[in-house]
């Protein structure tokens, strides 16, 4: 008799032990749930890094036109010669004209607006950048 009173208290833990499948499915889905959150901050950490990205290489060349921009003094004489301002660059227009356009496209495109008209703004400002350095050396090579 003790033996079976023993057999059944150890059946009935390891029994009661075990999760139920709605349990496990909770457990599955809180699992899922942690997964996704965790997706959800690396796709906003990899949007904060090509916005930077994008800020960083404006700067750039911000800085690179401030130097173009210096002035220019002849030891001959006291006369000191400055450069005349050109305006903006086609890499600054495109940059902009395309970040612009990117924030247009890609609040209309996405189901979540304000998401999608930041990555269509950051996109179309590197692609209008882009273009635009291009014409940018395009035209210095042709003495323009």
């Amino acid at each position: 008799m003790k033996k079976l009173i023993i057999i059944l208290t150890l059946s009935l833990t390891v029994f009661s032990c075990k999760p139920t499948a709605n349990e496990a499915k909770v457990v599955e889905e809180d699992k899922q749930a942690v997964i996704d959150s965790m997706n959800v901050v690396l796709a906003q950490q990899k949007m904060e890094i090509a916005k930077q990205k994008s800020i960083d290489s404006m700067q750039a060349i911000v800085e690179k036109e401030k130097h173009s921009r210096q002035a220019v003094t002849h030891t001959n004489t006291t006369t000191t010669v400055t450069e005349k301002r050109k305006g903006w660059s086609r890499a600054a227009k495109g940059a902009v004209i395309g970040a612009g356009v990117g924030a247009i496209t890609g609040a209309a495109v996405s189901k979540k607006k304000g998401e999608g008209a930041i990555i269509g703004g950051l996109a179309g400002a590197g692609l209008g950048a882009g273009t635009g350095a291009i014409i940018d050396s395009e035209k210095a090579k042709q003495g323009k």
